[in-house]
């Protein structure tokens, strides 16, 4: 475990609060269970603790700490991610063969590794202190990726197993579901519409408090007046899509999204089962009734795209989606406290509970440069082929987003908890 920090260092405070939150998201597992491999996308748990713990090593305590050797000198092949400056590799698709190291050595690693970073910490410069605060926010990224490759691996196992116990809730159905629904169930209202007048904005971070580059530079840009939905669609509303041939309907979908659709036989989000009449999901804590107020989500982007023009709207840009969320607290809705069941929830706003797709790809900002060296590595290479999310999830640490924050994944992927939020023209 980190040693207790100073008082007086809120970055040694900080740092050993995040370090322990992964090893408490990760205390249920197995052996077996955090040396797994889903599929290609999806890392084993015990991968996302060494190579967070390979990110502090390297760059920090070897680059920046003189005399520091490093704790195994084979392991840099093995948990390096995607940093050609830094070698080879070990391919991303066959991270499930590193049965070696155990569990419980990687956790040796990362005591080891903490124990070093914090008799360092004190003597670190500026430069080297702005990498421990950097390495905070990769680590908080990979524990959501823990997470959500945690809840695919489970849901390929047939006994569906669950990592925590259902949290106790009250269940809720939304007002716009027909059909039988239970009796003791209330609605959370129909969808509200937040408008803006459009003009020039300025979007992206500036000034004080860390932001990763791709949030940068802050600059203008020009919008029509529009409507943004105060909260995101919800799980009844999915369902209504589905009971009126959503999925087998070419005329909402783009080219690519229908070919998706058709070649995997996909009828439903990720995770959702018929259960008679009804659906259920499977989560974290096990396969569950489907909460039809709850806001849907594992939707790839062609999903929520087909899913906006059958209601007759759209996917926000994310200049849209930052304009409204500019004064907004980034603190709010369902995001991650602590080790323990996750699902989103019924709620307004617009942070929280689901990634929500844009309609915008994930390129550049007009000034846009990559820092210099390997960590120059960390955004700006992937600006192709993707589109950008905004908000984060319930599976997002609370602190980690902010309005300019910038997510990003492939079209096809859903494994992440990403939603839809409605915009429209006025």
């Amino acid at each position: 475990m980190p040693q207790p920090a100073p008082a007086s260092d809120p970055l040694a405070q900080r740092f050993a609060a995040v370090r322990a939150l992964s090893l408490a998201l990760a205390a249920p597992l197995s052996d077996a269970d955090a040396s797994a491999q889903s599929m290609p996308d999806a890392s084993p748990a015990k991968w996302h603790l060494a190579h967070t713990t390979w990110f502090l090593e390297t760059f920090i305590l070897r680059d920046h700490v003189p005399g520091y050797r490093l704790h195994d000198e084979r392991w840099p092949f093995l948990f390096n991610s995607y940093y050609e400056a830094e070698g080879g590799r070990h391919a991303r698709d066959r991270r499930g063969m590193v049965t070696r190291p155990t569990l419980d050595e990687v956790r040796a690693y990362r005591a080891h590794v903490d124990a070093a970073l914090a008799d360092a910490l004190p003597a670190l410069g500026a430069d080297a202190r702005a990498l421990v605060e950097l390495g905070c926010q990769h680590e908080e990224q990979h524990q959501e990726l823990l997470q959500t490759d945690i809840l695919h691996l489970f849901s390929e196992n047939p006994l569906e197993p669950a990592l925590w116990p259902a949290a106790t809730k009250v269940r809720v159905v939304p007002s716009e579901v027909e059909g039988p629904v239970p009796s003791e169930v209330e609605g959370p209202g129909p969808i509200g519409w937040r408008e803006h007048g459009g003009g020039i904005v300025s979007i992206g971070h500036a000034g004080p408090g860390f932001a990763f580059d791709c949030e940068g530079p802050r600059h203008e840009v020009l919008l029509r007046p529009f409507a943004l939905a105060d909260r995101t669609v919800t799980n009844a509303q999915w369902a209504a899509f589905i009971n009126d041939g959503g999925y087998a309907e070419p005329r909402w979908w783009l080219s690519d999204g229908w070919a998706w659709v058709k070649a995997r036989a996909i009828e439903a989000p990720l995770y959702w089962a018929r259960d008679g009449e009804g659906w259920t999901r499977f989560g974290l804590d096990g396969r569950r009734s489907v909460d039809p107020a709850a806001p849907v989500t594992h939707l790839s982007f062609y999903e929520a795209d087909a899913y906006a023009s059958w209601a007759g709207a759209r996917l926000p840009t994310e200049a849209e989606w930052e304009a409204v969320a500019a004064d907004e607290d980034a603190g709010g809705g369902h995001q991650l406290d602590r080790a323990g069941p996750i699902e989103p929830r019924p709620g307004v706003g617009l942070f929280g509970d689901v990634w929500q797709w844009t309609g915008s790809a994930y390129r550049p900002y007009p000034g846009f440069r990559a820092a210099e060296g390997a960590v120059g590595e960390y955004n700006g290479k992937f600006m192709s082929g993707q589109f950008v999310l905004r908000g984060g999830s319930c599976a997002t640490p609370r602190g980690h987003v902010r309005a300019s924050y910038r997510n990003f994944f492939y079209p096809h992927q859903r494994w992440q908890f990403t939603g839809v939020r409605l915009a429209r023209d006025l």
